[in-house]
């Protein structure tokens, strides 16, 4: 049974969590901070980043809490973050790409793409890729994208992957969680190719009870959900329990590149290895959400150093 009790001693080594402040994000920096980690708490404003790093001081930690301004709905300030990062520091051991969304009204990235693909995908495989020198540079580099047990329901719409011409809400959910199942698994097969000792790795956190239910049933209005989400109350973990897999891929010496953490019986336990996504092994649709998810990017910043280190033309 792997708990936080597994995770080895994280001194000396620099975790940049998104989506810190609350939930399995929080969770997750608390278990790494306890661990010895210095942390980066990438949140949407800098109060909320420092609100999280106060409750961080009360734990029995000594690393460092640096706090980064990081909005995902805007792939300009994703730039400016991970610029300003590169500068401050010049390797990173951790990325932990964990905020997300869950099923809001049609809403648009600040560069008109639907928010779902932008903040829960795009942004992230932007943000991973800029950040690719300063993990190359690490011992045992790892990227660990958190996905969700929607990924098994996803299907990428290719015709209208942006939803442009019909939103329905959890349909693009489950796209951007299946989104962020093949771009780990795309990068580590890039990876694999390479001499640099940089792992992708992904994680589900089954029903776990964060902030993310209550979030879409204020955004939306709908008092089916309330009841559904109560009814299935009992069926939820906690958001502590929840962080497991995503700690599990981060830092368990015998995690391999390519692999996958979810919960024991998929939808709660502790973490084990766990099965990807059929649609998601899909080698031909997978390296075209790659190569569209590239483009997109490529409209705001260039990637020319993580292409130069991932030998992609």
């Amino acid at each position: 049974m792997w708990t936080k009790k597994s995770i080895p001693n994280q001194d000396g080594r620099i975790a940049l969590i998104t989506g810190a402040n609350s939930g399995l994000g929080f969770d997750t920096a608390k278990a790494l901070f306890t661990k010895g980690a210095d942390l980066i708490l990438g949140c949407r404003s800098i109060e909320k980043a420092e609100k999280a790093r106060q409750k961080l001081l009360n734990e029995p930690g000594c690393g460092d809490i640096m706090l980064l301004e990081l909005d995902l709905s805007d792939l300009t300030k994703v730039n400016k973050a991970a610029d300003l990062l590169s500068s401050r520091h010049k390797k990173i051991d951790l990325l932990i790409n964990n905020a997300g969304i869950m099923a809001p009204p049609l809403t648009l990235s600040k560069q008109g793409i639907e928010l779902q693909f932008a903040v829960n995908h795009l942004s992230h495989m932007a943000l991973t890729l800029k950040l690719l020198p300063q993990l190359a540079k690490a011992i045992g580099g790892r990227v660990v994208t958190v996905s969700s047990g929607a990924q098994y329901m996803g299907k990428i719409n290719s015709n209208d992957i942006q939803s442009n011409k019909n939103y329905d809400r959890w349909s693009s959910y489950s796209q951007s969680k299946l989104a962020n199942v093949m771009f780990a698994l795309e990068l580590a097969k890039k990876l694999q190719h390479t001499n640099i000792s940089v792992s992708s790795l992904s994680a589900h956190p089954g029903l776990a009870r964060t902030n993310l239910q209550s979030t879409s049933i204020a955004a939306n209005g709908s008092w089916q959900e309330e009841i559904a989400y109560k009814l299935m109350h009992p069926l939820f973990q906690s958001s502590d329990m929840g962080a497991l897999p995503q700690l599990r891929a981060a830092t368990d010496p015998n995690a391999k590149n390519g692999e996958q953490y979810g919960p024991r019986l998929n939808f709660r336990g502790f973490p084990k290895l766990c099965s990807i996504a059929p649609s998601a092994l899909n080698k031909i649709e997978r390296e075209n959400v790659w190569e569209l998810s590239i483009e997109l990017i490529e409209k705001v910043f260039e990637l020319n150093q993580a292409k130069e280190l991932l030998s992609i033309s």
